[in-house]
């Protein structure tokens, strides 16, 4: 009996504390960085593979954003320096030059930058007109650049600019060359009137020009607009005829620009009236 009623009591025990389930231990440390780190790893490789990306890369590379303000300080420069060239007469932008030719460089460097963004460069219309032509024809490239149209044709061509950067450019200022009195068949200006003088930049012109020979003008379309502060083409246009030119082409059909043929008279005029010149609308680029 006595056995039976400690059997019975260790029954009742074990009702009333029933034997709690065996717990895990505890994570160790190690463990739970490992597993942050897997969970890391597990949702990179997902925004990977959905197009996803973290933060740091959506950062610009050190070497792009070195790039991107090379390139703002650049067009920064070379907007001061263009209005610099198109608010001053020659002579002062030869000497400007003069005291720094680097400033040349970098002129040229946010020009060509500008050139890459247009359909068609008026150059090329010229070298076409040229190389349709008798490679006997003599040329005076006034405001050269790089030089491209005496390396693109056959002919003799004087290149005359602001700053000789190799042996086949002339440096002087454009009212005043050193070539001879009609020694020349062809005279170019290719968005090159720039200086508030540019008048005697195409007088020199017709001094240097043969009887019959041809003067080019390519310029910035806008600049011509007179509904937006530019010159009226037809006062232009009157202007060099009565410097003693004819008007053989007036090309407006470019949205970049245009281009304006003259040809030399024969016989220069006796009477030496004043010339109206109009006043050319400086070409000034917008802060981007």
């Amino acid at each position: 009996m006595k056995e039976e009623a400690t059997s019975r009591n260790r029954k009742r025990k074990r009702q009333r504390n029933p034997k709690t389930p065996k717990e895990e231990p505890n994570e160790t440390p190690k463990k739970q960085n490992n597993d942050k780190k897997n969970q890391r790893e597990t949702k990179t490789h997902k925004n990977h593979q959905h197009g996803g990306s973290s933060a740091s890369s959506k950062r610009p590379k050190p070497s792009n954003y070195l790039d991107m303000l090379r390139e703002k300080l650049s067009g920064g420069n070379f907007r001061r320096l263009n209005e610099k060239l198109y608010t001053c007469s020659g002579q002062e932008a030869l000497d400007y030059f003069r005291e720094d030719p680097d400033l040349f460089d970098m002129y040229h460097t946010g020009y060509q930058q500008q050139m890459s963004n247009w359909p068609e460069l008026p150059v090329n219309s010229i070298i076409n007109w040229l190389l349709s032509r008798s490679c006997s024809l003599v040329v005076a490239d006034f405001g050269c650049g790089d030089a491209k149209i005496a390396k693109s044709v056959k002919n003799k061509v004087f290149s005359f600019d602001l700053v000789a950067k190799n042996p086949s450019v002339i440096a002087c200022d454009m009212s005043n060359t050193s070539l001879e009195s009609s020694s020349v068949d062809v005279a170019v200006f290719c968005l090159s009137l720039m200086g508030t003088n540019y008048s005697s930049y195409i007088k020199e012109a017709h001094r240097v020009l043969r009887p019959s020979g041809w003067l080019l003008i390519a310029e910035v379309k806008s600049r011509f607009d007179p509904n937006n502060g530019g010159a009226d083409p037809k006062d232009f246009v009157k202007a060099v005829c009565d410097l003693g030119f004819t008007s053989t082409l007036k090309d407006f059909s470019n949205k970049m620009f245009i281009l304006l043929h003259f040809k030399k008279k024969e016989e220069s005029n006796s009477n030496e009236k004043k010339i109206e010149w109009p006043e050319l609308k400086a070409c000034l680029y917008k802060r981007r």
